[in-house]
């Protein structure tokens, strides 16, 4: 379970004195104050507020759970180095992820990041820093296209050496505001699109991704190894990708904070796609502040991705000012008893104790909403809308990357060829529907756009004026189930559905635990309305403070 260190078995939680001390000594000499970040895996530091500009993390406690701003100010007063910084993250990783519990999150450090650490250094020290991002490490989703010695293949064999010719727009903004990229998460395989009975997490480049409160639960996909290596503080922040719940799936079972951004805010341009209809590229977080600082460096119009012309004059290069402490204060806050509700009573006692908190500082409960009512049969037509978009924009996609496959049917025929190490697990049966698919002009395609993207917007869009809502809320899902290669998921609820259809935000925040899982609360909202769920998100998290991290248990206690 806990990979290849010959040491003695560890303590569940804990590192053996050799390694704890090897690890201290190097973080020792890399900078006063970064030995806590590999002494302390499991220490739940008081990081003060999350506000830009609040309270600094104090050196005594290290860096884990130090927030965005903290760590931003701590390099301001000269106490710290992107470099430092970047090197302590890369000798965590090496302790947690590969090595100690075996997270297995990271399927590959940047080697170039200690020296884009080092420039940006430099420049801070010639010009100051960019932004809220200079110097701060930022893991990237394995379907993220990076041009540089990196690789990007979505989990799969298939893309293995095979060139991407230049950085994703995500990617290129995320350098310009000074981020260090760090990495690359594993995932589930093909953003989880290729079997109808995965295990999320699992890829065949990178086995199966671990859940950092108990190992043997699973953290969810598709962006599994984003959301579990920044709640195993591996990195400040991550980058993952959703077409229905693979940003807000990860981040409730791995108790970190997710935003899935409207479609059309974010660029697609140079990410491995499912659906140019659904997906969409957001940002993971410990806090709400730092997914929002994220957020701010990947918005804006993009000729490469055509849908971002919506968010003209509805994005914002920096969303830490809808920050606000008091904004639950007089809103208007509904809650949707069909999405999630009922079918998990440790998930119900939570989300009945978070809604009692949003009444306490000041919201308006609009209990009973019912959105599947309304959304006449939208769910019914999506996998069909996927389907088709699938086999033709994953063509597309691969189209910019000569040498390796072309097509979907040179997927299905690579994992044929390959079954001992792509399909040992579970099979491709959504790749093999996608391929019986027959394009756009297919007039039971666009039906099918119309009824599931239609009648979604349609419901959500009703309820919310109807009700004079400022967001809905519902459970993101349930505590983590145990990961089973055998027979796939256990997944037993969520709510993502209707804003996936819809193309709208959602924002999943810490609300409870459960046995020691986290379990989240989903704020939901119309078109563009980040802003909006940023600050109510702020207002509940700072009124609950619910996030606590990981202990990397072996199993469950009994």
């Amino acid at each position: 379970m806990f990979g290849a260190d010959k040491e003695a078995p560890l303590a569940p939680g804990h590192l053996s004195r050799r390694t704890l001390l090897r690890m201290t000594a190097l973080l020792a000499a890399a900078a006063p104050g970064l030995a806590q970040l590999a002494a302390a895996p499991a220490v739940h530091a008081d990081v003060g507020d999350d506000q830009p500009g609040g309270e600094d993390f104090d050196d005594r406690d290290g860096l884990v759970e130090a927030t965005i701003a903290q760590l931003q100010a701590a390099m301001a007063a000269g106490r710290l180095s992107a470099s430092e910084l970047t090197r302590a993250y890369i000798q965590r990783i090496e302790q947690i992820d590969r090595r100690g519990p075996h997270l297995n999150s990271i399927l590959e450090v940047n080697p170039e990041a200690l020296d884009i650490a080092e420039a940006l250094d430099r420049e801070r020290r010639q010009h100051g820093p960019r932004g809220p991002l200079h110097g701060i490490p930022i893991l990237l989703k394995d379907n993220i296209d990076s041009a540089d010695r990196m690789q990007t293949t979505a989990g799969s064999l298939a893309l293995l050496n095979v060139p991407v010719p230049q950085d994703s727009t995500t990617v290129q903004r995320l350098r310009q505001a000074g981020a260090v990229v760090l990495g690359k998460t594993n995932l589930s395989e093909w953003a989880n699109f290729r079997s109808t009975h995965s295990s999320s997490g699992w890829s065949g480049r990178g086995g199966q991704c671990n859940n950092p409160y108990i190992l043997d639960r699973n953290p969810c996909g598709s962006s599994s190894g984003s959301g579990a290596a920044v709640s195993a503080n591996l990195s400040a922040a991550a980058i993952g990708t959703e077409t229905d719940g693979s940003i807000v799936c990860p981040a409730t079972n791995n108790g970190v904070v997710g935003i899935k951004p409207t479609v059309g805010l974010t660029s697609r341009a140079g990410v491995i796609p499912i659906s140019h209809t659904q997906d969409t590229i957001g940002p993971f977080g410990r806090t709400v502040a730092d997914a929002a600082t994220v957020l701010g460096a990947m918005t804006g119009v993009d000729p490469r991705d055509p849908a971002t012309s919506a968010s003209a004059g509805r994005s914002f290069t920096d969303y830490r000012q809808f920050l606000d402490a008091n904004a639950l204060r007089g809103a208007r806050i509904g809650v949707a008893r069909d999405q999630g509700f009922g079918r998990s009573e440790k998930t119900d006692a939570i989300m009945e104790t978070a809604i009692a908190a949003l009444s306490k500082v000041g919201a308006t409960i609009v209990d009973n909403l019912n959105i599947t009512n309304r959304e006449n049969g939208a769910g019914g037509f999506e996998t069909k809308v996927l389907l088709f978009d699938f086999k033709q924009d994953i063509a597309t996609y691969l189209s910019s990357r000569p040498g390796g496959p072309q097509t979907l049917q040179e997927l299905i025929e690579f994992n044929n060829a390959h079954a001992a190490e792509e399909l040992k697990f579970f099979g491709q049966e959504r790749f093999l529907a996608a391929q019986q698919t027959t394009g756009f002009g297919d007039p039971t395609y666009q039906t099918a756009v119309a009824r599931s993207q239609g009648g979604s917007r349609a419901a959500l869009t009703a309820l919310f004026d109807e009700n004079r809502l400022d967001a809905i809320v519902a459970p993101t899902g349930s505590p983590a189930w145990t990961t089973d290669l055998v027979d796939g998921d256990h997944f037993l609820l969520g709510s993502s559905g209707p804003a996936a259809r819809a193309g709208f935000p959602l924002l999943s925040v810490p609300a409870g635990f459960s046995f020691g899982l986290p379990v989240n609360i989903t704020f939901m909202g119309l078109a563009f309305s980040e802003p909006k769920l940023i600050a109510l998100g702020f207002a509940f998290e700072q009124a609950t403070r619910v996030r606590q991290p990981p202990r990397f248990l072996k199993t469950l206690p009994t």
